[in-house]
C-alpha cells in the first residue's frame, strides 16, 4: 500500500533536525554533504570523499534512456565544495546514484578510486589506469593520506533493483540498470591526526556482527528506502551501525530526491519510493532512548559532527 501514495514528506516539518554543528577554522576534521551520501571528509590538506555523485540525471533519463556523467555538473559541484585533489573516492556502493561519476571525480582530482571488483570495473570503464584503483579486503585497513580507511561488508537495503556485481567494464554511456550493485561497504573512516572516527553506512541495509567491535563517535547513516521496512528492521539496523560502534551523534543522509539537480531546492524522496516520515518518527525515539542528537545534514555546510 505504501507505493500507491502520492506526494512526498515535507521538509519543513524537520526543520529542527538541520543543526548539525558547524566546522569553524579551529575544527580539525569537517564533513560537508553534498546530496544522497556523498560526503567530504577533509582536514584543510588531506581529503576523502564517498560517492561523488553529481550528475543526478532526471528519473525519465534513468527510467528510459542511456546514462552519461555530466562533466559540467561535476565540475561545479567540485568547484563549490572546493576541491581540486582528493586522496580517494570512495562508493559506497555501485548503483547509478552512488558511482556513476566516481571515475570522473578520480581522474579530474588525482583520487584513489577505493571499492570492490564492482568499482574498479566502473574505474577501467571510466579510462583510469590501474595505479588509480584500490580493490579493498573487507576489514582491512587501508592508508589513504592522513586517513586509515577500512571498508566492511554491508547489505544493500531491500529491494536491491539491480543486484549483482560488475564483472567487466562500465564505459558510458549504459543504461542504469548496468550499475550493479555490487560490494555494499559500511566505511570506517579515521583521521589518524585528532584521532576522530567516522563511520558512513550509505546503504540502509547489514550484515548482522559485522561492525563488532569497531568504534565510531559520529555516524553518518542512510536511510534510503528505509522507510518502507517493517519497525523492526528499522530498530535492527540502529542496533547493528550506531548501537554497535557507540556513536555520539547521528546524521542521516540519503533522504533527497536524487533525480533533481543540487542546484534546485532539495526535497524527500516521493512516497513511491520511501517514506522519511517512517523513518524519522522511528529513529528519532531510538535516538532519544539513547540520548543522542539526531541531525539532517546541510547541503554545501562544513560541519564538526564532534564538536
Amino acid at each position: 500500500l505504501m507505493r500507491l501514495k502520492l506526494g512526498r514528506p515535507d521538509l519543513a516539518a524537520y526543520t529542527r533536525y538541520f543543526d548539525q554543528p558547524a566546522a569553524s577554522s579551529d575544527s580539525p576534521l569537517s564533513v560537508t554533504w553534498a546530496g544522497v551520501t556523498t560526503m567530504l571528509v577533509s582536514d584543510g590538506s588531506s581529503a576523502l570523499l564517498t560517492d561523488g555523485f553529481f550528475s543526478r540525471p532526471s528519473l525519465l533519463a534513468v527510467g528510459m534512456g542511456r546514462l552519461n556523467p555530466a562533466l559540467p555538473r561535476i565540475d561545479g559541484c567540485l568547484h563549490r565544495l572546493g576541491i581540486d585533489r582528493l586522496d580517494a573516492v570512495l562508493p559506497v556502493h555501485t548503483h547509478f546514484d552512488h558511482a556513476m561519476d566516481s571515475a570522473v571525480v578520480a581522474a579530474r582530482t588525482g583520487a584513489q578510486l577505493v571499492g570492490g571488483t564492482s568499482a574498479a570495473n566502473i574505474g577501467r570503464g571510466g579510462g583510469l589506469p590501474d595505479a588509480q584503483l584500490t580493490v579493498a579486503t573487507p576489514g582491512e585497513s587501508i592508508t589513504l593520506g592522513a586517513f586509515d580507511v577500512t571498508l566492511f561488508t554491508g547489505h544493500h537495503c531491500p529491494p536491491d533493483r539491480f543486484p549483482g556485481t560488475i564483472t567487466a567494464p562500465v564505459v558510458p554511456p549504459v543504461r542504469a540498470s548496468a550499475y550493479k550493485c555490487g560490494e555494499a561497504w559500511s566505511t570506517h573512516i579515521h583521521h589518524r591526526g585528532s584521532g576522530r572516527r567516522l563511520l558512513a553506512v550509505g546503504s540502509a541495509g547489514f550484515v548482522p556482527g559485522a561492525l563488532a567491535g569497531q568504534r565510531a563517535e559520529v555516524v553518518y547513516l542512510g536511510i534510503g528506502q528505509l522507510g518502507l521496512q517493517p519497525e523492526q528492521y528499522l530498530v535492527d539496523y540502529w542496533n547493528e551501525t550506531v548501537r554497535t560502534v557507540g556513536a555520539r551523534r547521528v546524521v542521516l543522509t540519503h533522504w533527497d530526491d536524487f533525480f533533481r539537480p543540487l542546484h534546485e531546492p532539495l526535497r524527500a524522496l516521493p512516497y513511491a519510493g520511501d517514506d522519511l516520515d517512517v523513518s524519522m518518527r522511528v529513529l528519532s525515539r531510538l535516538a532519544a532512548d539513547d540520548g543522542l542528537p539526531l541531525h539532517l545534514p546541510t547541503l554545501w555546510q562544513p560541519a564538526d559532527p564532534w564538536l
